[in-house]
């Protein structure tokens, strides 16, 4: 893969745009390269580095971060969500999210606790009112939904969420909210939740 990592000399910052399909080893590889020369620019220079292109993992960037200041003491800005959820959604991506690491929890989450993780979650259990789940892709919860559930929270639309009975007034995939009036819906059992045309749709 050619132009892995392409570097701009703008008037504020260099940046790196990292291309969308590359894999963590060949983005580290082909930094390495670049830095030496890079490095020549810096002789006085402070010019912050900017990274774009492709969404990042967290230990993707702390990786990355690392590497480039091992050699060059500037600040490095990710244009990547380093948490999840609403607020800091910088910009949604189309992602294939059929296999991505998954966190497997045996057990119910009681009102007032919080799980969020990379990647995608399993509850085997239910997500009791109060409590929140929150995943950069998918949600499945085998149990009961009745607290709050964000999948896709870096803005992966193509994110779902399944649950044995979907029970919650409030469900979000991505930067997209739908609220859910239990007076006037029923309750969902096996539920399948999904972004169709920008819309939160449940099957």
């Amino acid at each position: 893969m050619k132009n892995i990592v392409s570097i701009q000399l703008k008037k504020d910052a260099i940046v790196f745009k990292i291309t969308e399909k590359a894999e963590q080893e060949q983005i580290v590889q082909a930094i390495k390269k670049k830095l030496p020369d890079l490095k020549k620019l810096y002789q006085e220079s402070k010019t912050p580095i900017k990274i774009t292109g492709k969404i990042l993992k967290n230990r993707e960037i702390d990786e990355i971060q690392a590497i480039i200041q091992e050699k060059i003491d500037v600040p490095i800005d990710f244009d990547t969500p380093k948490t999840l959820g609403l607020a800091s959604i910088i910009r949604t991506f189309e992602e294939e999210t059929n296999f991505s690491e998954t966190t497997f929890h045996r057990g119910s989450l009681r009102s007032g606790q919080k799980m969020e993780k990379e990647g995608s979650i399993v509850i085997i259990g239910d997500v009791n009112s109060g409590a929140e789940v929150i995943a950069s892709d998918n949600i499945v919860v085998l149990g009961a939904l009745r607290g709050l559930a964000h999948a896709g929270a870096k803005g992966n639309k193509q994110a779902i969420i399944a649950a044995g009975l979907l029970d919650t007034v409030q469900i979000r995939i991505a930067n997209i909210v739908k609220e859910i009036n239990r007076d006037e819906e029923p309750l969902h059992k096996q539920a399948y939740v999904s972004v169709i045309q920008d819309n939160i749709e449940i099957e």
